[in-house]
């Protein structure tokens, strides 16, 4: 008997994986495919007041955001794909033969929650640095095209970049800012090395700007021991100068890249540039954290879909029992935005923020299962 159940268990492992892969897929499928529809239909009514925008700028947006939306459903692709391939074995009663053949629970479910974990893996490695490139230009065409801000924000590792209207050159006139380093102590933001380039509404240039530092103040710029030139003349220092903006530090730090924008790769040297910098990384710890424990949290979706849909259809009923599956992964998604919110307002580190999904779902999995199987 035991000979036999070690050949049968593997076979009927491979067969639950095979079809908790199948389901899952599908299921990942129709979700983003549903997501792009309502994110279609969404730029099309933000287009209607921009005639010039044609709807291929539309479709080329909602393509990128694909890749995105994808990771974004990811755990509950796997939460539904894996309730779909457990309520078919239990209906089937292939689960009941195996069970009576002697292989357990815990035996069928490592191949499937080894699949979702490799599945969260790969996403995280792999799918994360295409998502988030293929969502950058998104948002750049997003800003081109869509929205009235004509302020623009850039930070790399060894610039900083600022592109801001310039009313004292008429209303179309552009100031372009770039500094190789940015300091932020005690809410006053500090440039040093600054260039900045003042252009008409053609883009030719009017003025350029060298400074060895500044600082922003409400409603200025602040540039210090300044030297100005203009095409064809000589240049000649004019000392302190005030750039009127609108811009603000919060309105700054809120316009950096998103984080969705970053893959697990270059979120860390992002981190240190900014707290090197002393803008807040809590956002992009979240989001970091978020990505590590994405694998764990696919397995515990597994986990979770077998607690609701292994038992026998007739106990209970089968839709209450779906309908339940279903409901724990929504408070489990509520319980991720209210930890999230925690992170991002200080209350939790971080780590706390974004693992806290995932532990919480998997100690109510393996109660279930516990109950399920031994009780």
């Amino acid at each position: 008997m035991i000979k036999k159940n070690i050949i049968v268990a593997p076979i009927f492992s491979c067969y639950v994986t095979r079809l908790f892969f199948i389901s899952t897929f599908l299921v990942l499928i129709s979700l983003t495919c549903l997501i792009c529809l309502f994110d279609f239909i969404d730029l099309l009514r933000r287009i209607t007041t921009r005639p010039n925008v044609s709807t291929i700028v539309i479709i080329q947006i909602t393509l990128l955001h694909i890749p995105f939306f994808s990771m974004e459903v990811l755990p509950f692709s796997v939460l539904l794909g894996g309730i779909l391939c457990f309520w078919h074995l239990t209906k089937t009663s292939e689960l009941v033969v195996a069970r009576a053949a002697g292989i357990s629970a815990w035996q069928f479910l490592t191949a499937p929650v080894t699949c979702a974990i490799l599945i969260g893996v790969f996403a995280t490695l792999l799918g994360s640095p295409l998502s988030s490139a293929l969502y950058h230009r998104a948002e750049n065409l997003d800003k081109l095209y869509l929205r009235t801000n004509n302020a623009s924000f850039y930070l790399g590792s060894n610039s900083f970049w600022i592109r801001q209207s310039d009313p004292q050159n008429g209303p179309m006139a552009v100031a372009i800012l770039h500094a190789q380093k940015v300091q932020l102590k005690q809410s006053l933001l500090t440039m040093y090395n600054i260039t900045v380039l003042r252009l008409n509404k053609d883009g030719k240039l009017i003025t350029r700007i060298d400074a060895p530092n500044g600082s922003l103040v409400p409603g200025h710029w602040i540039l210090n021991r300044t030297e100005t030139v203009q095409p064809n003349n000589f240049l000649h220092s004019t000392g302190r100068l005030l750039l009127p903006t609108t811009l603000t530090i919060e309105r700054i730090e809120e316009s950096f890249s998103s984080p969705d924008t970053f893959s697990i790769w270059t979120l860390p040297s992002f981190i240190t540039m900014l707290d090197q910098s002393g803008f807040s990384s809590t956002r992009y710890r979240i989001r970091f954290q978020s990505l590590l424990a994405l694998p764990a949290l696919t397995g515990t979706m597994t986990l979770i879909a077998a607690s609701f849909s292994m038992r026998p259809s007739r106990y209970d009923g089968v839709i209450p029992m779906i309908s339940a599956g279903i409901l724990a992964g929504f408070l489990l998604f509520i319980i991720a935005k209210v930890a999230d919110q925690f992170g991002n307002s200080g209350i939790l580190p971080a780590v706390i923020a974004a693992w806290t999904p995932t532990l919480t779902g998997f100690c109510f999995a393996v109660s279930l299962l516990l109950h399920l199987e031994d009780g």
